[in-house]
């Protein structure tokens, strides 16, 4: 793939891309390079690890929370959308894989995990929640409130139910750790750590901790986190930058690690308890290991082995899997660094992973306008794209005639978040959601001016929405709720009908998070949280087919022109092509299986987002993740572990017999990223939408400023 033309300078900017020509042609590119998404992901605040489900679930600073599923590529296939008084200090698994948080709103909120919704939410009464944690059973709850009061929940089969408090302290409870056994409780707070019996709810200790901050004594110390070890040793780490073990049946000291020049603010051990990480305000990973004191000696003691510098703001919560440490914080990366002695096959098990977007579209296009629809947590913004007259060779960046408008900033009133928007094909309507309400809007172009009318009425039954899609002809919407129904709409000048719901199967509630129209409008295909996806015929009003279940979920779905093939990628990096009309795979889907796609292929760690395809080259599939865009043409021969992957193209002075020899199927671009968004506007004009990791950085508050050697 050879760049040909790249246009305009700074943000607004197009690029002209072509590919191998001639036999193996892959055609001529104009490309809308557009860096004026200005997206800045929530910083993240808390994450929880479920050992039994190998899911990893996060919340961010705004309140949204996001599950990863981590046997699945590290997949996010579920997320909750943020709320404005939601601000969440905690979260937490218990027992039958149920997820709770907690935050400065005073209250405790339950998640639906397959309605994909907040199940209910409940006052603790003790002002801002700043810790929970779960016993070992994972039967009750426990929280640590503003009023210095600890507060102990049981956890019944449909809700939560306050069962009693602990001795009140004087000042807010900060971290929670339970004994293994279930039988005490460790509380950190400002300047000192109590210890409970849970049985009587009293308290038998309160440990003082120091101070003292590299030799200069501090107002206060603040204990960000504490863990209680089976031994009755109790951790902690504190704004005085140290972590210090604690004897939890004398009350006393028993040593100290000053690690940091800041704050240390988060904790997690290892289930084994033989190993744990904590965080600090300076961006720094420490892992602690328990080893033996000689190679002879059966006495063992805590060392620091190793510090890691994956994060440039503060991280603010870890996690500790049984073979990675994972940790989070204000500079809103996700990092998962794997423990090498814990992982067996030395693949991409074993790479830093560091997961920065959302595993979902925040973009929509309306290819007749050429306009584009970002969301953001609270508002909408439509631009329409730039244009050039200019032409130039491969390379070349070509300047702008026409600048990109904005066009549109919409924003949403209430403190919920934006679940999911869509623009039509032909820019007349911009639908969306949130947890309580369905927006849909009509838009009238005269000249430069825009008006926007609001469809009144919406019917209850489409908020809450998970994805919305319009029909090519613009002329039909297709709602995803939240229960697990497909809902059909007519859309009409100015208003709507509502034409059919599908139910969902055998009456479950599993939430469709993914759908895909045919060009023609026959055929909807629908993704859920699991690996299935059914198939429905839109002029019948019935289900089809579904797809045969696949142990890997669905990150992406499109239904090609003229064939009605439905492409289908998996977390795992598998692609797969079925026949609607033929309910059955297509012969060259089967080949691919058989033979196998390329290591290298299989290897990336960036889920595919968008699928797409070429009206007039009907054997290509467009397809991108974060960082590459590729074009599969599934008339050549698809490569093998030898051939390169990633191979560069044969000289152009070679005959076309030669060039067709040394191709295969896959063609892929590096050039844009982190590449959001990628769309095939018309025949010859592409547009990807990149956001720069440097600019989201340049957005954030500035890190702790750490003296340098020398100054």
């Amino acid at each position: 793939m050879r760049a040909r033309a790249h246009v305009g300078p700074g943000r607004r900017e197009a690029r002209a891309w072509s590919g191998e020509r001639g036999a193996a042609g892959m055609g001529e590119f104009k490309v809308h390079r557009v860096r004026f998404f200005n997206y800045v992901p929530s910083g993240i605040r808390c994450v929880a690890y479920n050992n039994q489900s190998n899911r990893l679930a996060v919340s961010r600073t705004d309140g949204t929370v996001e599950i990863y599923n981590l046997s699945a590529n590290y997949f996010q296939e579920k997320f909750f959308p943020g709320h404005e008084s939601r601000a969440t200090e905690a979260l937490c698994w218990t027992e039958g894989q149920r997820l709770f948080s907690a935050g400065l709103n005073g209250e405790i909120v339950e998640y639906d995990l397959q309605a994909l919704n907040v199940k209910y939410a409940m006052d603790a009464f003790g002002g801002p929640i700043w810790s929970m944690t779960a016993s070992p059973s994972g039967s009750q709850l426990l929280v640590g409130c503003e009023d210095g009061s600890v507060k102990l929940f049981q956890i019944t089969p449909d809700k939560i139910q306050f069962e009693r408090n602990f001795d009140r302290q004087k000042s807010r409870i900060l971290s929670l750790s339970w004994h293994p056994s279930g039988t005490h409780i460790a509380a950190g707070s400002i300047d000192y750590i109590s210890v409970f019996d849970v049985k009587s709810g009293s308290a038998i200790h309160k440990m003082i901790v120091d101070r003292q901050y590299m030799g200069v004594s501090k107002r206060k110390c603040i204990v960000w986190g504490v863990a209680f070890l089976s031994d009755g040793t109790v951790i902690s780490v504190d704004s005085a930058g140290k972590v210090q073990f604690w004897d939890s049946a004398t009350g006393t000291l028993v040593k100290s690690h000053p690690i940091a020049n800041a704050d240390v603010l988060s904790i997690a051990v290892a289930d084994q308890e033989d190993s744990f990480v904590v965080g600090t305000a300076e961006g720094t990973v420490f892992h602690f290991q328990l080893v033996s004191v000689t190679s002879n000696s059966s006495e063992k003691q805590w060392v620091r082995t190793k510090p890691f510098q994956h994060h440039t703001h503060d991280v603010r919560t870890v996690a500790h899997s049984p073979t990675a440490l994972i940790s989070g914080g204000t500079d809103t990366h996700l990092v998962i660094r794997p423990l090498m002695e814990k992982v067996e096959v030395k693949n991409y098990d074993a790479a830093l992973r560091k997961i920065t977007f959302p595993h979902r579209c925040l973009i929509s296009c309306s290819k007749k306008r050429q306009l584009l629809l970002f969301q953001f947590a609270h508002h909408l913004e439509l631009w329409r794209l730039g244009s050039t007259v200019a032409t130039g060779k491969n390379g070349d960046i070509l300047p702008l005639s026409k600048n990109a408008d904005h066009l549109l900033h919409l924003k949403t009133k209430g403190p919920e978040n934006i679940i999911c928007s869509c623009i039509s094909s032909c820019g007349s309507w911009i639908a969306y959601s949130t947890a309580s309400r369905f927006f849909l809007y009509r838009l009238n172009y005269e000249h430069d001016n825009i008006s926007l009318k609001r469809v009144s009425k919406m019917p209850a039954f489409l908020r809450s929405a998970l994805q919305i899609l319009f029909s090519e002809d613009s002329k039909k919407l297709f709602v995803a709720s939240n229960q697990g129904s497909l809902h059909v709409i007519q859309l009409l000048e100015g208003s709507f009908k509502h034409l059919h719901a599908f139910q969902p199967q055998s009456g479950t509630v599993e939430a469709m998070c993914l759908l895909a129209v045919s060009p023609d409008g026959n055929w909807l295909a629908a993704s859920g949280t699991s690996a299935g996806v059914h198939v429905y015929n839109v002029k019948q009003l019935k289900l089809h087919c579904t797809v045969p279940a696949y142990n890997f979920p669905v990150t992406a779905l499109a239904i090609a022109p003229n064939t009605n093939n439905l492409v289908i990628a998996h977390s795992d990096q598998q692609v797969f092509e079925y026949s609607i009309p033929d309910k059955q795979y297509t012969e060259w889907s089967r080949a691919v299986q058989k033979q196998g796609f390329h290591h290298l292929w299989l290897q990336r760690d960036t889920p595919i987002t968008h699928i797409g395809f070429h009206s007039k080259r009907p054997m290509h599939i467009l397809l991108h993740d974060a960082y590459m865009f590729c074009i599969i043409d599934k008339s050549l021969p698809l490569p093998n572990d030898k051939t390169l992957l990633y191979n560069p193209l044969p000289p152009t002075s070679e005959s076309d017999v030669v060039r067709r020899r040394t191709a295969h199927a896959f063609k892929i671009s590096k050039i844009y990223k982190p590449l959001l968004f990628m769309e095939l506007l018309d025949e010859g004009t592409l547009v990807a939408v990149e956001r720069p990791l440097d600019d989201i950085i340049a957005q954030l508050p500035p890190p702790i400023k750490k003296k340098k050697f020398g100054t």
